[in-house]
């Protein structure tokens, strides 16, 4: 098998990780009130550091920060953003356990002047001694969960106006990313796989948007903000059904969005999650273009359990009927920690989760 010198990697991961017990206490003494920022950065910067060192001895030739700076996967970004508000009111469909997450208003014009996370990934950066891999959501998350509701009318009476504002201001964070040095980003992107489910399809309906419209507006979005990456900026798309604290949100396999998905998305690979029968089999994969990079999800980091060598390699050869094995990678379905409570494991339980996708990709490209 071709040896992958760029991102994504035989062996991956999709990028947060599991607070640790002095982190997720000293932030929580900053919320209250009882620390500095700067005491606060300090306990993150060791904890990244040490989260680094650890996923470097693991064997991965990408490492994240964890996500140790924020609360939430995509809010503590998109709230970063000018023009966005996160307010307490849910929009959106509740989680598997019937957890409803906080949601976004636009009050005001959306812009980037300064970048949001542009210091985050310099400090990985430089803590980093193999390729430091900088994750933010995806520009669709600025409307899925609360689509024309979330966005006041008088700000932005025209929508192509707010789509226009939102993928310049990411086109400028791509762009700040890049001059700091960044060469792999991921944008963690909920909507494709959530858009699979029936139900989910019809909640969009309901609401007064076409759920095959969405796809393509998506498409779209991310095509416009990655346009002017370097040469050396690998992007991957990561895709996924929900996670928070091991629970979920929708289910039902890629057909709906697979053939439109792969022939418009013009990124490196996909991260795509199979730990589980709620996202179908392997067919989807027959639409992948030439080129293009699947990493396979197998397994999960919503649960403890170890999964058997023998069951991921299977499960490869039949991905693996689709999309030739050299375009394949192996990867846990999603992070260990979309919002800072994290799931239901441990920190060992993570890093072993984390070894086996090592070991099982060397064993079968002979390199991870």
């Amino acid at each position: 098998m071709t040896e992958r010198t760029r991102p994504p990697f035989r062996a991956d991961q999709v990028g947060s990780l599991l607070r640790p017990a002095r982190l997720a206490e000293t932030r929580q003494k900053y919320a209250d009130g009882g620390v500095s920022a700067d005491e606060r950065k300090a306990v993150e910067d060791e904890c990244i550091r040490d989260a680094v060192a650890r996923q470097e001895a693991v064997g991965l030739r990408a490492v994240t920060d964890g996500e140790f700076r924020r609360n939430s996967w995509n809010f503590d970004f998109l709230s970063g953003l000018g023009g966005f508000e996160l307010v307490e009111e849910s929009q959106g469909p509740a989680f598997s356990g019937g957890y409803r997450p906080q949601s976004l208003k636009v009050t005001g014009k959306v812009d980037n002047p300064d970048g949001v996370m542009v210091d985050h990934f310099t400090f990985l950066n430089g803590s980093a001694g193999v390729t430091a891999k900088m994750c933010i959501p995806s520009p669709s998350l600025a409307y899925h969960r609360g689509g024309r509701a979330l966005i006041d009318e008088t700000v932005y009476p025209d929508l192509d106006a707010y789509w226009d504002d939102v993928w310049a201001a990411y086109k400028r964070e791509i762009a700040l990313m890049a001059e700091a040095g960044c060469t792999y980003l991921q944008l963690d992107d909920t909507t494709f796989a959530m858009l699979c489910d029936p139900r989910y399809r019809q909640a969009m309906a309901d609401r007064g948007d076409d759920a095959d419209d969405l796809v393509a507006l998506y498409a779209k979005g991310i095509n416009a903000v990655i346009a002017d990456r370097p040469d050396n900026m690998a992007i991957t798309v990561h895709m996924c059904r929900g996670n928070f604290q091991s629970t979920w949100i929708a289910e039902g396999g890629y057909e709906p969005v697979a053939e439109k998905m792969f022939s418009e998305v013009d990124v490196d690979g996909f991260f795509m999650e199979w730990d589980s029968d709620r996202a179908g089999g392997f067919e989807p994969l027959r639409f992948v273009r030439d080129g293009q990079v699947v990493v396979v999800g197998l397994i999960t980091s919503k649960t403890p359990e170890l999964e058997s060598k023998d069951e991921l390699k299977r499960r490869m050869d039949e991905a693996a009927r689709y999309v030739p094995l050299d375009r394949l990678c192996l990867s846990p379905q999603c992070g260990f920690a979309s919002t800072h409570e994290g799931n239901k494991l441990t920190e060992d339980e993570q890093w072993r989760k984390l070894e086996l996708v090592v070991e099982t990709a060397g064993e079968i490209w002979g390199d991870a």
